[in-house]
């Protein structure tokens, strides 16, 4: 009797044995723990036999286990190869991009829509987090696409921006300069107390948040200074001859997944090309000139 192997629970396998654990597996098939543990269990019941074993909190491949992966990887690769015979390009499957706060606010309404409309058979999973956790999930494939913040020296650069101090004159003359600030891990953050600390200019910090949106409140309702890119709030600016340190600029960094599916990549170029078009000063990108096609 012929036995079917279901691709969904194929995948489902590789998951957990590519990501080490089953619940690092649930985000990249979109299923819960249970859900997935009943997927292996169907898959076991299908081969009649165990493909892991516990080895104290850990899953471990059985021989047999680590025999069937070699197999269902090249079924998968057959299948995705089929299925991208018929399809093209077109991405069938999680689209997963990881932003910083700064990016979020003009590309989810922009490129990340678009692209949203343009590809109904996607599955887009937006992360909206800080640089360092971004490029982690990158790096442990929990993420297709992140664009983030770095040091302008880094290689993977692809605009470098001023940093520069926002906030009401007022505060320039105080004893104590009234300052806002994100919560850690913040290149801002640190640039901003780096310097003070560094010219001597004594400071207290009357904000602490998570959030770029309540950061602006702030600046905007003229409770505390803050630094950011310009495009952060133009209008609110403190001119630069202001008695205050300067401030070392930062890199827009995007990176991508090894390999990506083609789409992934043409996703990849649209959304640096969109930061591109943000320019020091703009507060929006002119994502109407990008051409955006399934």
């Amino acid at each position: 009797m012929v036995v079917n192997l279901p691709t969904e629970l194929l995948r489902s396998f590789v998951a957990i044995v590519d990501s080490g654990t089953m619940l690092r597996a649930t985000e990249r098939v979109f299923l819960t723990q249970s859900a997935l543990s009943l997927q292996m269990k169907r898959l076991e019941e299908t081969v009649q036999a165990p493909l892991f074993h516990r080895e104290g909190r850990r899953l471990v491949l059985t021989p047999v286990g680590e025999n069937f992966l070699v197999h269902a990887r090249e079924i998968l690769a057959s299948n995705d190869r089929a299925v991208a015979a018929l399809t093209g390009d077109a991405l069938i499957g999680a689209a997963r991009v990881g932003l910083v706060q700064d990016f979020a606010e003009t590309l989810l309404s922009g490129v990340l829509s678009r692209f949203n409309a343009l590809n109904p058979e996607s599955q887009l999973q937006v992360r909206v987090g800080g640089s360092h956790e971004l490029i982690e999930l990158l790096k442990a494939d929990r993420l297709d696409v992140v664009l983030c913040m770095g040091a302008a020296d880094d290689p993977r650069a692809i605009s470098i921006s001023p940093t520069v101090w926002f906030g009401s004159e007022t505060h320039l003359e105080a004893d104590v300069l009234p300052l806002a600030i994100l919560e850690e891990p913040c290149r801002f953050r640190e640039a901003a107390l780096g310097a003070l600390e560094a010219a001597g200019r004594p400071f207290r910090v009357v904000l602490e948040t998570p959030s770029l949106s309540v950061l602006r409140a702030a600046v905007e309702s003229g409770l505390a200074l803050s630094c950011r890119t310009p495009a952060f709030a133009p209008d609110l600016l403190v001119p630069a001859d202001a008695n205050l340190p300067d401030l070392p600029p930062v890199a827009f960094v995007s990176q991508t997944r090894a390999s990506p599916h083609p789409a992934i990549e043409k996703l990849a170029d649209l959304l640096r090309h969109a930061v591109l078009t943000l320019g020091p000063y703009a507060s929006a990108p002119p994502v109407g000139e990008v051409e955006l096609v399934a």
